[in-house]
């Protein structure tokens, strides 16, 4: 891919990217994850990739405004329709519409291609650390999900099984073995480094939280 090329396809993507969580630095992000996990394949390739990744969260507004719409697939579509009127080839745009439609987390299709599978370990390295956990709580700030919930006896939740949106959910439903949902060797290799920070975020935010959240000191003092 050359650089007029590129920047036809990153211009396009950049009129798409408007929140921040999901903004046109967590694509560049994915970028360059993609380029770091290709380097140990030698059959990658390239064009299809970097288009991918660059196109891969165009349809994020869309699905912030009808939270039904799925982005993966909606945004396929939108990068196929895009590179087709751009003059690229069927099979080049064919190519990367599968590779978008199959990154998500939440999605029963697995990623078919070696492109694909890239693609979707690159997003996933940009959740398994440090940077994934404040991505979340931004998101979750947009959206107007909470930190935590209580179960029925009041107590902090920790977020397993639970069914209420929340920070800790997030983490225990996704966050926590996002290691084993790798599909190269390289993205795992690079999630495993990032991922003793994020486990360590969540478990000192959650005791935090469930030190600082009793009401003992003030009902002695409410009954004083």
């Amino acid at each position: 891919m050359n650089r007029q090329t590129f920047a036809l396809i990153e211009g396009y993507m950049l009129t798409s990217m408007k929140d921040a969580a999901h903004d046109k630095e967590h694509v560049y992000r994915v970028l360059n994850n993609a380029v770091r996990i290709a380097k140990s394949e030698p059959e990658v390739h390239w064009d299809v990739l970097l288009a991918a990744a660059l196109l891969h969260d165009i349809s994020r507004p869309e699905q912030i405004a009808d939270p039904m719409v799925d982005h993966a697939s909606h945004g396929a579509d939108k990068a196929y329709a895009f590179l087709k009127e751009n003059g690229f080839a069927e099979d080049f745009c064919s190519h990367v519409r599968a590779c978008i439609r199959t990154h998500r987390f939440r999605k029963t299709e697995r990623p078919a291609t070696l492109e694909a599978r890239i693609l979707f370990d690159a997003d996933k390295l940009d959740v398994a650390g440090a940077i994934g956990i404040a991505r979340t709580l931004a998101y979750n700030g947009e959206t107007g999900r909470p930190i935590y919930t209580r179960d029925e006896n009041g107590v902090i939740s920790d977020g397993d099984g639970d069914t209420a949106d929340s920070f800790f959910r997030e983490y225990k439903f996704k966050l926590e073995g996002i290691c084993g949902h790798f599909l190269t060797e390289a993205g795992r290799a690079l999630a495993l480094e990032r991922h003793a920070a994020a486990k360590a975020y969540y478990e000192a935010l959650l005791q935090e939280v469930r030190d600082n959240t009793g009401r003992a000191a003030l009902d002695a003092l409410l009954d004083a």
